[in-house]
């Protein structure tokens, strides 16, 4: 693990916008990336069965969008969007219900506060805060509380990864309140994301709000669930990196943590590919949503 940990000592300021400041590879990511999800999303909350703006919390984006798919036996997948936890909004990302509801599994999006109204800190326990409510609200909302599964993408699949190594039991939960998670592009080690001037200036993050918030560190997985890690065959280096390392820390014989790479994407059309229900990703992915 250490290896891993000390890499980022190679990087000049430069080239740590290079690998982590992505939308700088993307400059249609503005103009056509964004527009065309939320365009897809719109679809979406017209087509599917929802429940909008579920509140969680007292934060003003502290709210749920609840999409279900007719069946109160069905898995439930929670889903946390990216967003360096600066920018993004839970409406933007509806379109992934689309598939996932298709083949028979309730979808949450979640929202939540970003920085730097908030911290990287007070955004993991929002985090929390919504895994409780659901378990706790899942009849409600028509939702399975004992087959729920957390993914998300880039700060989201950093957000999944510290919901994989929360101790439930704090929250008068079961231990095993998740059974799986797919962290997609997940930032696992901070320090390199704080090192990242153009990020790092909305974030506002300090040397130990990074290491304290880094899964690698402190936030390794409570439970043997299994998971798979996702990463763009087009992506940076870095967050080839940022994956692998995850993988090789905490898989083991118990707990089957697999790495997949979409073939030939980069970080933001990897999502695309998870909409496309005749995808490798989807298929993976609610494979590991149905494993009981």
């Amino acid at each position: 693990m250490s290896d891993h940990l000390t890499y980022h000592t190679r990087f000049s300021p430069d080239e740590f916008e290079l690998q982590y400041n992505l939308r700088l590879g993307r400059p249609d990511y503005e103009e056509t990336v964004i527009p065309d999800w939320i365009h897809r999303s719109e679809q979406a909350r017209e087509s599917l069965s929802s429940t909008l703006d579920v509140r969680y919390g007292e934060g003003e984006k502290q709210k749920l969008d609840v999409f279900t798919c007719g069946d109160t036996s069905a898995p439930t997948l929670i889903y946390f969007h990216g967003g360096y936890w600066q920018r993004g909004d839970k409406s933007i990302y509806s379109y992934l219900a689309v598939p996932f509801t298709a083949a028979g599994v309730n979808v949450v999006v979640a929202g939540y506060d970003l920085c730097p109204d908030v911290s990287i800190t007070q955004i993991s326990q929002q985090a929390r805060e919504a895994i409780v409510f659901v378990y706790q609200n899942s009849e409600r909302h028509a939702l399975n509380a004992q087959r729920i599964t957390v993914m998300g993408h880039s700060a989201g699949g950093h957000i999944t990864q510290m919901m994989m190594g929360t101790a439930w039991r704090e929250f008068d939960l079961p231990a095993d309140t998740i059974k799986a998670g797919i962290p997609v592009s997940p930032l696992s080690f901070l320090e390199p994301v704080r090192l990242t001037a153009g990020l790092n200036s909305g974030i506002r993050m300090d040397e130990e709000e990074a290491r304290l918030q880094s899964p690698m560190l402190h936030h390794q997985p409570v439970t043997d669930s299994p998971q798979l890690v996702v990463v763009g065959g087009a992506e940076t280096d870095e967050f080839h990196r940022q994956a692998s390392m995850y993988v090789d820390a905490f898989g083991s014989a118990d707990r089957l943590i697999e790495q997949y790479v979409v073939p030939d994407v980069d970080h933001f059309d990897e999502l695309n590919v998870l909409a496309s229900a005749d995808s490798e990703f989807f298929q993976k992915s609610l494979a590991l949503i149905n494993l009981k």
